[in-house]
């Protein structure tokens, strides 16, 4: 019968990463405490550690991106025009002035 693999949780994993980067307990303890391998906790050390800088730029690549914002502000803004010509048309057709 073959054992079935533990999967972990991204919180928990979080959890045991920060912990070793604070560097208050060895790997080991930390592995003893949680049940967990030590060379597991030191890939998820360095994953954490890797992915730390995405993090604060996932914000900026948002607003930055490839110009889908400025695009739906353009077809806003076409929207717009549109619609004051057709005023603009209907209000010359009805005799009411703008003031």
């Amino acid at each position: 019968m073959q054992r079935q693999r533990k999967q972990y949780t991204g919180t928990f994993k979080a959890k045991v990463a920060l912990e070793t980067i604070k560097g208050q307990r060895t790997v080991q303890e930390i592995a003893a405490s949680y049940g967990v391998h030590p060379n597991q906790i030191t890939k998820w050390k360095k994953q954490l550690v890797d992915g730390a800088g995405e993090i604060f730029t996932a914000g900026r690549d948002r607003n930055c991106g490839d110009g889908a914002e400025d695009d739906v502000r353009a077809e806003l803004y076409q929207q717009i025009g549109k619609l004051q010509v057709e005023l603009d048309w209907l209000q010359k057709k009805s005799g009411i002035l703008r003031r």
